[in-house]
């Protein structure tokens, strides 16, 4: 056992010859005379075969080896169209690193099982496909925004004003002093960053105490959100469509077997990359609704989760939709020049009914238009004052967005729910393991 191991990728792609490989055992069975063990480790799986002529003396501790023992192996690779991934080592020497016994995670367990032991159920095959997912993602938004010119800016997680309304505020005791709340979103503490290096982004955590159960909100979720100055509306759909078209792109260059593990359409995936994408105003969303869905929604109302979901139905790109009205939305998006009822905000809806992904504005630059605002929404503006100097001291048109990552990873994943789209999901019903 002193070869030096190569992941088990790396001795398929050997194909041939001695090679030591580690990993955990992913399935096992056997006889009197062979034991056949699916070892798994971070790459894929292999199946590796042990005879007992030549482990005799050990066969009685091989043949208790069970599911997610942890093992060093040593053997010969050769191809075999039998076995599941198409290579078989035949072992010639083996290490139990760690023992494991009666691992309660098996078929058809209930949801609520698997949320219990979500720390061993992060070892599927199927969370292990949408965690390498979730990772490219990750990868290409550092990626697309660095390669465009910006700066990774960060912000406070505690901060001592609201950016997206009371109701869904996490307080905490901050010292005994209680206006203190969780991140529901950088903006506030972004926007004066944008006077000083003008394009900048993050990707960090966000909380909203959303009381929802539905299966696309989480209380704690990562935030990819962006800031761009001396720009135009059109300029922040035009970077959050790239964006998307990046995040498809490389998803499908690097995680083709993870998508078919997962049993997921590429073909509902290419549009996103080769089509532009459909872009409408919210007036026109209506009239769309009420004509090919049969949905009347009331001009002013903010578009629920199942008018998204039947409007992103009938197209297979993402759908922005544009100038919602100004009572539906937050304080700092600004207004239309041509129309004071709406504002310059757009939300990006993913096909296939997943709904929203990405919500942005060009902010309101007017200081006094500002504070009016913020009145209007029972806020005192006095306690905005760091915010309201951004527009005393040379303020200049910008503007941004925020994406849920965990919610593109579940379109581009197809998954269900969203929850399965974050390691450790935090929702109001869920806050351990």
């Amino acid at each position: 056992m002193n070869q030096t191991s190569i992941s088990i990728q790396e001795a398929m792609n050997k194909g041939k010859g001695t090679v030591s490989v580690h990993g955990w055992v992913h399935r096992e069975r056997g006889s009197n005379k062979l034991k056949f063990i699916i070892l798994r480790d971070s790459t894929t799986t292999i199946q590796c075969v042990l005879e007992r002529k030549d482990f005799d003396k050990k066969w009685e501790e091989i043949d208790h080896i069970q599911v997610e023992t942890s093992m060093r192996i040593t053997g010969d690779i050769k191809k075999d169209d039998r076995a599941p991934t198409g290579y078989e080592i035949h072992v010639t020497g083996y290490e139990i690193v760690g023992p494991s016994e009666n691992f309660p995670i098996g078929k058809d367990q209930s949801v609520e099982f698997l949320a219990d032991n979500r720390h061993l159920w992060l070892r599927s095959t199927r969370m292990m496909a949408i965690l390498k997912v979730r990772s490219t993602v990750f990868g290409a938004i550092h990626e697309y925004f660095r390669n465009n010119g910006f700066y990774e800016y960060t912000s406070p997680i505690f901060q001592a004003v609201q950016a997206e309304g009371g109701a869904e505020l996490f307080h905490v005791d901050y010292f005994g002093k209680k206006d203190v709340f969780l991140a529901q979103t950088w903006q506030l503490y972004a926007e004066p960053a944008v006077f000083s290096l003008e394009n900048i982004y993050t990707v960090a955590p966000s909380f909203r105490a959303e009381k929802s159960k539905t299966s696309r909100h989480l209380t704690e979720y990562w935030h990819a959100e962006m800031e761009i100055s001396w720009n135009q509306f059109a300029d922040i759909m035009n970077h959050g469509e790239k964006l998307l078209k990046h995040i498809v792109t490389k998803v499908l260059q690097e995680n083709k077997p993870e998508l078919a593990l997962l049993q997921r359409d590429l073909k509902k995936l290419e549009p996103t990359i080769k089509k532009p994408f459909m872009r409408m105003t919210y007036t026109e969303a209506l009239k769309i609704l009420k004509e090919k869905c049969k949905m009347k929604v009331e001009w002013g109302k903010d578009l629920r989760t199942i008018e998204e979901e039947n409007l992103t139905k009938l197209y297979d790109v993402p759908v922005i939709v544009t100038h919602y009205p100004k009572k539906v939305k937050a304080f700092y998006m600004m207004e239309d020049p041509t129309n004071p009822d709406v504002v310059e905000g757009c939300d990006f809806l993913a096909p296939e009914g997943h709904g929203e992904i990405i919500g942005g504005s060009q902010r309101e630059h007017d200081l006094e238009e500002i504070k009016k605002r913020l009145q209007e929404q029972g806020e005192d503006p006095s306690q905005y004052e760091f915010y309201l100097d951004t527009r005393r001291y040379g303020s200049v048109p910008h503007g941004g967005f925020g994406m849920g990552v965990e919610r593109v990873v579940k379109w581009v994943c197809g998954l269900d729910n969203i929850k399965d789209a974050i390691p450790f999901p935090r929702t109001m019903e869920r806050y351990k393991p």
